[in-house]
């Protein structure tokens, strides 16, 4: 059984402590983009409409709200189409307003549930990113017992 040399010992710590740092990083970034586009979804004051499948009255401030209420502007916008779409409408017809405002509408609220989804993507590749850290550390940590093949 060989061992480790004190100076790769020293290297896969150091690599330990980089891969730590950046899942840190990871996490914060994460966290940071979760609150900021909270953040800005609460400012725009849209509350769940009564009449959506789930959510109720729920201020939008989180990925769940935002989903639903898409959803129902959606299906608003055919209520008031006659069940056609922008695209399906002629181009002179006054409801393709209505149908481009409700569109952009529900990508606005997708954009943010995607950015919802990215921020908890970093949050998690950061844990793991941490785990790798500390279980690189606990590696090459004196005494560990690490085991070579040699030839």
């Amino acid at each position: 059984m060989a061992t480790l040399s004190e100076v790769r010992r020293k290297r896969i710590r150091f690599l330990g402590l980089i891969t730590a740092v950046i899942g840190v990083i990871f996490i914060v970034a994460g966290g940071v983009t979760w609150g900021m586009v909270s953040t800005k979804l609460a400012a725009e004051n849209i509350t769940v409409s009564p009449d959506a499948s789930a959510l109720q009255g729920a201020k939008v401030v989180g990925p769940l709200e935002a989903f639903v209420q898409a959803d129902v502007i959606s299906k608003h916008a055919l209520e008031a189409t006659g069940g056609k779409t922008y695209a399906e409408l002629d181009r002179e017809d006054p409801l393709r307003a209505t149908a481009m405002n409700a569109s952009f509408l529900r990508a606005s609220l997708f954009t943010s549930v995607i950015a919802f989804g990215v921020a908890l993507f970093a949050i998690g590749v950061g844990v793991v990113a941490v785990l790798i850290g500390w279980a690189l550390r606990l590696v090459a940590a004196k005494g560990a017992p690490v085991l070579i093949e040699t030839e």
